[in-house]
């Protein structure tokens, strides 16, 4: 989850314009070599998710066994910002997002004919007034979203984030948290269909009405005590049993955790002591158990400020990341593993795959 200002990125995980070469070496790694870009015939995907917390784009063009991203952006908007008690999107958190929206438009815009998928997921399900916000869209922005319902959103993340998956294990909880909702999914193993990306079958899915935005609003993110914490674990822990349930009945059983979002891209940076958060050493780091349980036992001994000042946190995430902690402490406690994989990937990439294969871009 990111934040970006006027005149580049200033977050933990910002994309700004001025970073755009930064970030062509940085995303680089989703690719093949460039001797085979020139096969792909230059055409451009892109894929944008709207989210409770989070604006974000990718654009990239086909390789010859997958993709390179040529731009991304991501901005927080918190578009979902007091939803939970008035059930409406606020004027001013319209306006954030429809700001972002635009410099999604224009970086569509300056690469010509582009191949795009755009989404918007919670916050404008959730809200009485998302069809309004929409045409507002339409209207400031030139983009028409496209609301996908939550199974929609967990089988992208799926697509997204198979190529993480061990080809040892017969599979993964792969859980998303999100900023009003998280979608957990059993994964089996990844298939190879065709010279592109891994696919995974998604045997059983859940989605959650408990994210990081909507879990800190009701129990505060500022000020979080310990008896606070495990309040909002024991709220998110029922919801996942019944998941539990569904994912055992479908043969779960050699499994590891694949986590997506910006709470466990958080704790990877932290884990990692990174000087400021880089997604060339987050994406595809394995944890263990013990090493999670001490970033989350350190992030609950820090005060407010403190979380500010890190440098994988920041203004934009100290009221948010215990919340999300909370969520994936309930994950745990219901599905123990030692075995954690974290992807910085997601819906975005499960989107341009899905546009890429759905072209034949890959097929033999």
């Amino acid at each position: 989850m990111a934040d970006e200002r006027a005149g580049g990125a200033s977050g933990p995980h910002g994309t700004g314009t001025r970073n755009r070469r930064r970030h062509r070496s940085r995303f680089g790694r989703y690719g093949s070599s460039s001797r085979h870009d020139d096969a792909a015939g230059r055409s451009f995907y892109a894929a944008l998710d709207l989210g409770t917390n989070n604006c974000r784009l990718l654009v990239a063009h086909p390789t010859r066994d997958s993709f390179r991203v040529v731009d991304a952006f991501s901005r927080i908007v918190r578009l979902g910002e007091g939803l939970g008690r008035t059930r409406r999107l606020a004027d001013s958190a319209m306006d954030r997002a429809i700001g972002a929206l635009r410099v999604c438009a224009m970086k569509l815009a300056h690469r010509g004919q582009v191949r795009a998928r755009l989404i918007a997921t919670e916050a404008a399900r959730a809200a009485e007034n998302g069809a309004e916000f929409l045409a507002r869209v339409k209207q400031e922005a030139g983009l028409t979203l496209e609301i996908i319902d939550r199974e929609t959103e967990a089988r992208l993340a799926a697509y997204g984030c198979a190529p993480l998956l061990d080809p040892d294990a017969d599979g993964a909880i792969l859980f998303d948290i999100g900023g009003g909702s998280s979608e957990l999914a059993l994964l089996g193993r990844a298939q190879t269909l065709d010279r592109g990306p891994p696919v995974a079958p998604m045997l059983a899915w859940v989605s959650l009405s408990m994210g990081v935005v909507s879990l800190a609003e009701r129990h505060g993110g500022e000020l979080v005590s310990r008896e606070t914490f495990e309040s909002m674990v024991g709220e998110a822990v029922p919801l996942i049993e019944a998941f539990s349930r569904e994912a055992k009945a479908n043969g779960a059983k050699n499994y590891h955790l694949l986590g997506t979002s910006g709470t466990v891209t958080t704790i990877a940076g932290v884990h990692l002591k990174l000087p400021r958060y880089d997604r060339q050493q987050v994406d595809g780091v394995w944890l263990c158990a013990k090493d999670v349980s001490a970033v989350v036992e350190g992030l609950l001994s820090t005060s407010y400020a403190e979380r500010v000042a890190h440098p994988c946190i920041g203004a934009d995430r100290a009221d948010l990341v215990l919340a999300g902690c909370a969520i994936f402490e309930a994950i745990r406690r219901v599905f123990p593993c030692d075995r954690l994989r974290v992807a910085d990937r997601g819906l975005r990439e499960g989107m341009l795959v899905e546009l890429m294969r759905a072209d034949g871009v890959w097929a033999n």
